[in-house]
């Protein structure tokens, strides 16, 4: 592994962290909204990431389940963003102008203190891929300057 693909691997999963922070704040930002209907409620939702796989290798018929993992990710790839099917909050509030005709009012299913915890893993995570090219970068200076002594 060169050290160019040390800054596309962290770069993935700076791009992947960041996807993951958004549908955080998405998700925090609209815990509170109402609805009168299940079908208009709002969903937490959540990225899936998967294994960038290295390509080249794939296309020359390598088996990935036998292959150590050094050799196989090229980092990392968002799949989609999916909704959770966790059941929404409903909550008997005949006063609100948002409620059914039975009088209930409908809270998404986000869990803020989840979302909280999400959102400061995937802070991690993006810091700590900030710091690997920092390193790599570093290093790479430091190999200009070996011959200048």
């Amino acid at each position: 592994m060169s050290l160019n693909n040390i800054f596309s691997i962290a770069g993935s999963g700076m791009s992947a962290q960041s996807v993951r922070l958004n549908t955080t704040a998405s998700n925090i930002a609209n815990a509170d909204s109402v609805s009168s209907s299940v079908d208009q409620t709002y969903r937490a939702r959540e990225p899936v990431f998967a294994v960038a796989l290295n390509q080249s290798l794939e296309n020359q018929g390598f088996d990935y389940d036998n292959m150590p993992a050094s050799e196989a990710g090229e980092g990392v790839k968002v799949l989609g963003i999916v909704e959770s099917e966790a059941p929404l909050r409903q909550v008997y509030n005949p006063n609100s102008p948002m409620a059914n005709e039975d009088g209930y009012v409908f809270y998404p299913n986000v869990n803020v203190v989840e979302e909280m915890a999400n959102m400061m893993s995937a802070s991690r995570s993006f810091q700590a891929n900030v710091e690997i090219m920092n390193t790599a970068k570093t290093m790479m200076q430091r190999v200009l300057t070996l011959g200048q002594s």
